[in-house]
């Protein structure tokens, strides 16, 4: 059960709806499993449909992914304190780098409960695209609650036409940038 929900977690959206059901559906399925296939439903659903986030950034810029249109947007979830996080940070990084220019915004929702904590970190690594920080956990931060952020990182990939396209950007995502690029 839980190698289906790791299947569903990295297969493409259609792939990611048909096994939740297959999960949901199986009277067999532990209910701690049925549980997660349920929260992943409702991520899911939101795939495919315009995707709307608004916030003052930490920086003071006003972040609004709907004016972002004709873009593909990377909404990364992660904080500094997330071992998973750092260790993609370079790779979300060298995406910017070498696809800002052709299009690609990055949106960060970051979870650290210093302030500092953030802006020491995007100071040092020069980070050029916004964040988002309210000093809350995970558990309780506004955007982790309204999209189902359990677990960082989380990458979500929005195409040009404001749409959410995938939930689950972080694997392979530069492939994924580069589709929704071309789109």
């Amino acid at each position: 059960m839980d190698m289906l929900m790791d299947l569903a977690d990295f297969s493409e959206p259609a792939k990611s709806r048909e096994l939740v059901k297959e999960l949901t559906d199986n009277t067999n399925a532990p209910d701690q499993v049925k549980d997660a296939a349920a929260e992943m439903q409702k991520k899911l659903e939101r795939v495919g449909k315009p995707f709307t986030l608004q916030f003052p950034a930490v920086d003071g810029r006003a972040v609004d992914v709907a004016k972002l249109q004709g873009k593909v947007v990377l909404v990364d979830f992660w904080a500094t304190w997330c071992p998973p996080c750092m260790e993609e940070f370079p790779s979300v990084a060298k995406a910017f780098d070498q696809y800002h220019a052709k299009g690609l915004e990055i949106v960060g929702i970051n979870f650290d409960d210093a302030k500092e904590s953030l802006t020491n970190f995007i100071a040092a690594q020069k980070v050029e695209w916004p964040q988002y920080f309210d000093g809350t956990t995970i558990e309780t931060n506004k955007y982790a609650v309204e999209f189902g952020i359990k677990t960082i990182p989380a990458m979500w990939l929005v195409d040009k036409k404001g749409v959410l396209r995938y939930i689950n950007a972080g694997f392979d995502f530069t492939n994924k940038i580069e589709r929704l690029i071309a789109e």
